[in-house]
């Protein structure tokens, strides 16, 4: 971008300028208020329609470190009767002191379509930690035949899940209610049927359990797969500057697990205007886009906005990268368990990477305890290699 040369007057081009004896007809006062309004005009644009440009840090950047926004006052309105309900319900779960107990146990809930392929890698992770996790599977379509003792019995009852529906989040509620009836269970992680641990189980329990939030990810996307998928329908309670996306696969606190069930109000928002085939976005999916908003509005300092469960999305398509059995290596797997930062991108046509580094109560920790999506292929290679890449340095 040109510069613009600065103007060099002499005396003579300052006759040109010269200014008039005489005072302009029009008073004081009107010129304040002009300026006024014109500072307003410009005020008021620039908030609505702020610079997009999240690289720097300024006053009406789109992501700046403090955006004019913030400034404002909250517009206020009356809240429904739900709402009030809600929020109250919501403020209390928070607030409550934690309960102390002897044990703490960390929830596995596996969503599944029917059988676990790495259910002997998963027997190999529990092995020796009897007594520090509970192990809940929900089949959605056959009911899978087990010789773990860990998984045998543990079905929970399960309803038929559909790709990108509201079904998917109802999976999730019916895992986290029938993990809540232990109240032993303090952690509550949601794995699929290609999921692989990444490290070994101290580690993972350490990791999850002394952690002061919930590994729930949600993020800005400004994008026709972001905001895009935003409906109108869904104010007053949820309002687009609060939408978020997010990975499906999460982690969280006991607290968090408690709210997600005592929810209807904004979760009905979701099953109702977040849907494939509306008209105005046929592709909005309720597992990518309820939980990040949801806490992103409640407790956005309880949760960590990124994911433990690594997924490589760098092909670009509607799934992620499925790993085969050639994939896997130990360079591979060392490779992921030593990334230290979470990585998001836009789906605008500047397809900006949003990265930051992964903290654990306020240190630089590795990322991901879990990863998919790896092919039942895989097994062999990942019984073989699960010492050594479970046992890479921190």
């Amino acid at each position: 971008m040109k510069k613009t040369q600065p103007w060099h007057l002499d005396m003579k081009d300052m006759q040109i300028f010269r200014i008039p004896r005489q005072r302009p007809p029009l008073r004081k006062p009107t010129w304040i208020i002009v300026l006024i309004c014109m500072v307003s005009v410009f005020l008021i644009f620039t908030y609505v329609y702020p610079p997009q440009n999240s690289g720097e840090c300024h006053i009406f950047s789109y992501r700046g470190c403090k955006t004019f926004k913030s400034w404002l006052p909250p517009l206020t309105r009356e809240l429904t009767d739900e709402e009030v309900a809600s929020r109250l319900v919501i403020r209390e779960i928070l607030n409550a002191p934690p309960v102390i107990r002897d044990s703490h146990k960390v929830a596995f809930m596996f969503l599944t379509p029917g059988a676990l392929p790495f259910e002997e890698l998963w027997d190999k992770f529990f092995q020796g930690h009897e007594g520090k996790f509970s192990v809940y599977v929900h089949a959605s379509k056959d009911r899978p035949l087990h010789f773990s003792r860990y998984f045998i019995n543990r079905e929970v009852h399960s309803e038929k899940v559909d790709w990108g529906k509201i079904s998917m989040v109802d999976a999730e509620r019916r895992l986290l209610t029938y993990a809540l009836k232990d109240p032993d269970n303090q952690h509550f992680v949601l794995l699929s049927d290609s999921c692989i641990p990444l490290r070994d189980f101290d580690y993972v329990y350490n990791y999850l359990i002394n952690t002061n939030v919930s590994f729930i990810d949600s993020f800005v996307d400004p994008g026709p797969h972001g905001n895009g998928r935003y409906s109108e329908h869904m104010l007053p309670e949820v309002e687009k500057e609060d939408f978020r996306k997010g990975a499906q696969w999460f982690t969280m606190k006991r607290k968090h697990a408690i709210i997600i069930m005592a929810d209807y109000l904004y979760y009905a928002k979701f099953r109702d205007y977040c849907r494939p085939g509306m008209e105005h976005n046929r592709n909005c999916y309720s597992d990518e886009h309820y939980l990040p908003t949801f806490f992103h509005m409640f407790d956005p300092s309880g949760v960590a906005n990124w994911s433990v469960t690594h997924v490589d999305w760098s092909e670009g398509k509607w799934h992620p990268k499925s790993y085969t059995a050639k994939d896997v290596t130990y360079e591979l797997m060392k490779n992921i368990t030593s990334i230290m930062d979470s990585l998001h991108v836009t789906s605008d046509e500047r397809r900006e990477v949003q990265m930051k580094p992964c903290m654990w109560n306020g240190d630089p920790r590795p990322c991901y305890l879990f990863a998919r999506k790896f092919l039942p292929e895989t097994l062999d290679n990942l019984m073989l290699l699960f010492d050594n890449y479970t046992s890479i340095s921190n």
